[in-house]
């Protein structure tokens, strides 16, 4: 019975500590299969374990400043980490990591996907993430008004609470079309759903993506900035390029 007490304690002092020393990473949503993609590639060069937390930007910003323990936070724009710097929970200044791209997206074989056929009447639904808390949904709005089409669809509009949720209307199509990340498109899960099309860069200011290594009392500040410095290095690029950031 000591013996079975002792290893069980020995197991949870063991988990803590598992704990204690895993990366928790909080990542945009349109980051995540991205981030996926390069916390393996991180693991399996230096050991170091990595979690994932994924939101939109906003939610995640909101977690932040009421105290959730995360390491680094990898936001879709660049304001909610300049915001969290300024305000004392950055432990450096933000890094501008990637530039993303908009796309406009359909998992339905009878919708031909183009900017003309968001007003057709067979598309009675079209997904966004919420332009609140969502720098994708922000560009999605704004591609909308250039091209004088947001009041002729407004009442179409079906809000994700991230991309994440916005990729769930589009593969159920619980909406006909909606507005995603080229990420999303690209990685190994979604490549061969649905066909989709680029949004012009000028159609929307650039969705300039930024993150920050964050203050807490965790002790794990150097290894958050040595996977900073992993996603900035010449593989973790390449990654991120094959994802279609610029």
């Amino acid at each position: 019975m000591r013996w079975v007490v002792c290893l069980s304690i020995f197991m949870i002092v063991s988990s803590c500590n598992d704990n204690e020393f895993k990366l928790t990473i909080a990542t945009a949503a349109n980051m995540q299969f991205a981030m996926k993609a390069l916390a393996e590639a991180y693991t399996a060069e230096t050991g170091q374990q990595v979690e994932l937390v994924v939101s939109s930007s906003g939610k995640l910003t909101a977690q932040i400043r009421e105290g959730a323990p995360y390491d680094l936070f990898f936001s879709a724009d660049t304001k909610y980490p300049q915001a969290i710097y300024e305000t004392g929970g950055g432990s450096s200044s933000p890094v501008t990591y990637a530039s993303g791209q908009l796309v406009l997206w359909s998992t339905s074989k009878n919708i031909q996907v183009s900017i003309d056929q968001l007003t057709n009447n067979e598309v009675k639904h079209i997904a966004i993430a919420n332009p609140r808390t969502a720098p994708y949904g922000t560009a999605a709005v704004e591609v909308l008004k250039q091209l004088e089409l947001f009041d002729a669809v407004k009442d179409k509009l079906v809000y994700g609470e991230s991309i994440s949720q916005v990729n769930q209307f589009i593969i159920s199509q619980a909406a006909e079309m909606g507005f995603t990340a080229k990420s999303v498109v690209l990685s190994p899960n979604m490549s061969d759903q649905g066909n989709w099309i680029t949004i012009a860069d000028s159609l929307h200011p650039p969705i300039n993506q930024a993150m920050v290594v964050l203050k807490n009392d965790r002790g794990l500040e150097k290894e958050a900035e040595a996977f900073a410095a992993f996603v900035g290095s010449e593989k973790g690029l390449s990654i991120m390029r094959s994802f279609g950031y610029k």
